[in-house]
């Protein structure tokens, strides 16, 4: 039988203390909540009324609910408050040497059997037990912000956590309504160095100057579904937060050179940018605290300005290829207005993809989603060939072919021969170098890479990739291209991966090694990253669909042209490879899927 936990303390009523109160008050315990003044206690009870009025306002508590809620919760100065609780939660900022005081001075104040808990997000849970005499009764429980909300609590045991502890406080999570993984101390936890690193190669990618922050930040939420972009996240976090976090996981974690915070993050916290609690930090805020943004020096030119500069007249569009993305490409050109020649090789691939396209479009009426007029119309706007030379008069072409070099780059040299001067050439690449393909043709100038979304007819994002000898022409007809289609263009340098898959792979490939490593089980991972960070998708869920294949090839190409040694491919996902296992697609990958 689990223990019975009638009363709480709770040490540090910022933010996520307050939050923490609140939750366990919401669920009918008496909550002891202590800070170090009268002035910071106060802070904190205005936190917490705050923040249950507001859940009065929006309907998602009583009145009654609130005053009983409130009714539980003794404000008091001072840790000799706690000295009757039966668990005390430490939840103060992220210094060891703190919050060791505090563990070594609960100790003394709180009862034998109390258990003593700390909210830490990544300093070590062992190196503040021993603060204690009681190191077995003391256990992380890492709850994320904001507290009430989030389903997510990582719960932590050192070596010398008592099994008890550890099963006592996975019963307090249940009777919470939380969900729990309980893993071992180490840093970051999961959800942490998972999260942190790819934050901080975001921050990398901006202080490179590889794209705007607008861009990267687009690109993750359109491209992934993130709730947030990268960029956006740090400011709400809070960039000195942040620093902390990951130089805390770099000294600890082996040096991994992922966790070294970027040079950039370091200067904005001297200089006091610390992100939405400054006023400042990637973005700029209305005033300190405000979610809203204002526009800044660095706040791109308004859309139609941008678009107006060079952009050339694009009315005939060409699309050659006859799988899947080609498809969907030549459909979301149709239907946005543009005359299509869709090139394959051969009249029965023509004749798939025409019905393929046929299929699509039936679906959209069927949904709702498109009039039977406007399919009409979008289908007489394709032509079908099988010969290139039918792309003589068009005003861009779209290359969407199987993804090797040396297909490309004939394709293009052929295309560089028949299409007439100024048009645009576009590959759809998602990892090959687009310069290598321009230099195929005598006008590397008029070639850039758009890098579509699978399935193109659903997804808003198109990467838009220059190359050092894109024209600033050929750039501006990409934008305006991808604003008329009803997409979000983003725009970047031609480097393996873009933006998406230079952010999203690395982290996939991180939480493949933390599962090599035992740390925790593939179910767990998942959990940690749509519960705590709000993902659509765990890490081994989107690798299934992927493919494991397709992840590592991406992967090997980040790590051939980085040349880090935190980006090379980990040995589980080469072997799962090797030995078949590619996800959905064979039945199975990093989960069985022929069992469901």
């Amino acid at each position: 039988m689990a223990r019975e936990f009638t009363r709480v303390g709770v040490v540090g009523l910022g933010t996520m203390g307050a939050g923490i109160v609140e939750v366990f008050a919401r669920n009918g315990i008496d909550v002891t909540a202590v800070e170090i003044s009268d002035g910071a206690l106060e802070r904190g009870r205005a936190t917490l009324t705050g923040s249950t009025d507001r859940a009065v306002a929006k309907g998602k508590l009583a009145e009654a609910e609130r005053d009983a809620l409130l009714a539980r919760v003794d404000f008091r100065v001072g840790l000799d408050a706690l000295h009757d609780v039966d668990l005390v939660i430490e939840a103060v900022p992220e210094h060891l040497d703190l919050k060791q005081r505090i563990f070594a001075e609960l100790d003394r104040v709180c009862k034998p059997e109390a258990i003593l808990a700390t909210n830490t997000s990544s300093l070590s849970v062992t190196e503040i037990s021993v603060a204690t005499t009681r190191p077995n009764q003391v256990i992380g429980i890492h709850f994320f912000n904001p507290a009430p909300v989030m389903k997510l609590v990582e719960v932590v045991r050192t070596v010398v956590t008592s099994a008890d502890v550890v099963a006592d406080v996975e019963a307090l999570c249940e009777r919470l309504g939380k969900v729990d993984v309980t893993i071992s101390d180490r840093a970051g936890f999961i959800a942490n160095a998972l999260l942190f690193g790819y934050l901080n190669h975001a921050v990398g990618m901006f202080e490179a100057r590889y794209a705007t922050r607008e861009d990267i930040d687009a690109a993750m939420k359109l491209g992934c579904g993130l709730p947030m972009g990268p960029l956006a996240l740090m400011d709400l976090i809070g960039l000195d937060t942040a620093y902390e976090i990951l130089d805390t996981m770099y000294r600890r974690g082996g040096r991994d050179r992922r966790h070294a915070p970027a040079p950039l993050l370091k200067q904005m916290v001297t200089a006091g940018l610390l992100g939405r609690k400054s006023g400042r930090g990637f973005y700029t805020y209305e005033r300190p605290g405000s979610p809203k943004v204002v526009p800044d020096e660095h706040t791109p030119l308004a859309a139609e300005a941008a678009l107006a500069d060079g952009a050339r007249a694009i009315a005939k569009v060409g699309v050659v290829g006859s799988g899947t993305m080609a498809t969907g490409i030549i459909e979301v050109f149709a239907k946005a207005g543009y005359e299509v020649i869709s090139v394959t090789r051969g009249a029965e691939k023509s004749a798939k993809v025409c019905e393929a396209v046929k299929t699509s479009l039936n679906k959209g009426v069927v949904r709702g989603k498109l009039s039977e007029t406007d399919r009409d119309d979008a289908l007489g706007r394709i032509t079908w060939s099988a010969t290139l030379e039918h792309l003589a008069d068009v005003d861009l072409v779209v290359e969407a072919v199987i993804e090797e070099l040396s297909v490309k780059k004939a394709l293009f040299a052929s295309l560089d021969e028949i299409c007439k001067p100024g048009v645009v050439l576009a590959t759809t690449t998602s990892s090959l170098p687009v310069i290598d393909v321009a230099m195929a043709t005598q006008r590397p100038a008029d070639v850039v890479g758009l890098h579509f979304f699978n399935p193109a007819p659903i997804m808003p994002l198109v990467e838009i990739v220059q190359t050092i000898r894109t024209s600033a022409e050929t750039s501006a007809t990409a934008r305006a291209v991808c604003a008329k289609l009803g997409k979000t263009g983003v725009v970047c340098g031609d480097r393996s991966g873009f933006i998406v898959n230079a952010l999203l792979f690395p982290y996939l490939n991180d939480a493949v090694k933390m599962l090599e490593a035992s740390y925790s089980t593939a179910d767990d991972i998942d959990y940690a990253m749509k519960l705590g960070c709000g993902y659509p998708m765990g890490p081994f869920e989107l690798l299934d669909v992927v493919g494991l294949d397709v992840s590592l090839a991406i992967q090997r190409e980040l790590y051939l042209e980085l040349r880090e040694p935190g980006f090379a491919p980990a040995p589980l996902l080469e072997h799962l490879v090797t030995a078949g296992y590619l996800g959905r697609k064979t039945g199975r990958g990093f989960r069985d899927h022929t069992r469901r």
